[in-house]
């Protein structure tokens, strides 16, 4: 039987750099998408859409606040300066998250394959012998409902309006798949983590996943790419030079002036 962890200070040796890891990865994909919904602020296509992409935006900056301060309790820096103050190469973020917005069918079928993945992962974790990190993702399971319903039903309502926005929507799915199948890339860290009881290993929740957004996308008259090498590289700091973009126009201030304060 798993032996429950109730403080992070109890981690010791490669279970607790694992878990650093970790924290890592989960922090730095809700930073990224978190930015990159924000990119829609202004510019949805109605405001209803506008509205809730913003307020996606805010939850995942929530969400990667909470684990970079996880991070600073095991004795990494700041939350400010984990978020601000690293390069590209530091980052552990798939390259899903860092792909541009391109148009709203794009951003809107991201959405909903991240969003399925943080649902999966964090109904595990739920289940986690570490039991800050337990706690944390019961709390942010119950935003991560509503983030999923957003993205499904539009992914629904694309992939059914008419030839052309199916058409649309099947070419964001085939650019899309395979970095969402990076969210699971493996790393040395899957065992000890799973022998710990933190977390299952990637295989499996990649597996949930598929089952999870299967059907979604075969309602909206999709088809799932089949055959495709995952894209991997971004859990050991391998990114798209979009990052590196984003950084520069996200770290501007910070860089310009670490001690401003919003």
């Amino acid at each position: 039987m798993t032996r429950n962890i109730d403080n992070l200070l109890l981690l010791q040796g490669v279970v607790r750099e694992a878990v650093i890891n970790f924290l890592y990865r989960l922090a730095d994909d809700e930073l990224i998408i978190g930015h990159r919904n924000s990119e829609w602020t202004g510019h949805g296509p109605i405001l209803e859409a506008d509205t809730a992409f913003s307020s996606m935006a805010q939850d995942e900056m929530g969400h990667a606040q909470a684990y970079y301060q996880m991070l600073h309790q095991l004795g990494e820096r700041e939350p400010d300066v984990l978020a601000f103050g690293r390069k590209p190469r530091e980052f552990r973020c798939a390259s899903l998250v860092c792909l541009p917005k391109g148009d709203w069918g794009f951003s809107v079928l991201r959405q909903f394959l991240y969003d399925a993945s943080e649902t999966v992962r964090l109904t595990a974790l739920c289940d986690s012998s570490l039991v800050p990190l337990a706690q944390l993702a019961g709390k942010l399971r119950g935003e991560e409902k509503y983030h999923l319903m957003h993205g499904r039903s539009w992914v629904l309502r694309l992939g059914n309006a008419t030839e052309d926005s199916r058409r649309k929507m099947q070419a964001a799915l085939d650019l899309a798949y395979p970095h969402a199948l990076g969210l699971f890339e493996p790393t040395e860290y899957d065992e000890p983590l799973a022998q710990a009881g933190i977390s299952p290993r990637e295989d499996e929740l990649k597996r949930q996943w598929e089952s999870a957004v299967a059907p979604v996308l075969a309602d909206a008259g999709l088809t799932v790419p089949e055959g495709i090498p995952p894209i991997y590289g971004g859990r050991v700091g391998r990114h798209p030079d979009t990052l590196k973009e984003l950084l520069d126009s996200m770290q501007l201030v910070h860089n310009i002036d670490p001690t401003a304060k919003s």
